[in-house]
């Protein structure tokens, strides 16, 4: 298993969550990896962040899903990382990240199940998250 500084701090754990969710499809978008850096860039939450920090998120998340329980142990790092109040923002985000480029392969689907799962994220509210993501990236 790579080694990494656990716990991250919360906005490392949202990156890295994010960017978890653009690769899981083995498919990186330059539309996700546009809105992750919209995101960073405009969101309350990464006030403070150093937009740098996206490069060394993004080859922990590389190295985890290189190995094979790699997911499971990103999720692991999350949760251990990220304050319970912030489960849905990390939903939220993923969601936004997940549908930035107008479709969700089944592997981002599954990802995005595999997070509602990890945090606990109740169906309702994760279909009140989800419907929103889908309404900010419909296209004319």
């Amino acid at each position: 298993m790579p080694q990494y500084d656990s716990p991250l701090n919360a906005q490392d754990a949202l990156v890295a969550l994010m960017i978890g969710t653009s690769v899981s499809d083995e498919n990186i978008r330059t539309s996700e990896l546009m809105t992750i850096e919209r995101i960073v860039n405009h969101l309350p939450v990464f006030a403070d962040y150093d937009a740098e920090h996206i490069r060394t998120m993004s080859t922990l998340v590389f190295d985890l899903f290189e190995e094979e329980e790699g997911v499971d142990a990103l999720l692991g790092i999350v949760q251990e990382s990220l304050p319970e109040r912030l489960y849905e923002t990390a939903y939220a985000l993923c969601c936004d990240v997940a549908a930035s480029d107008g479709w969700l392969s089944d592997q981002e689907l599954r990802m995005l199940e595999e997070i509602r799962h990890q945090l606990a994220i109740p169906r309702l509210n994760a279909a009140a998250i989800e419907r929103g993501a889908r309404a900010r990236h419909m296209k004319v």
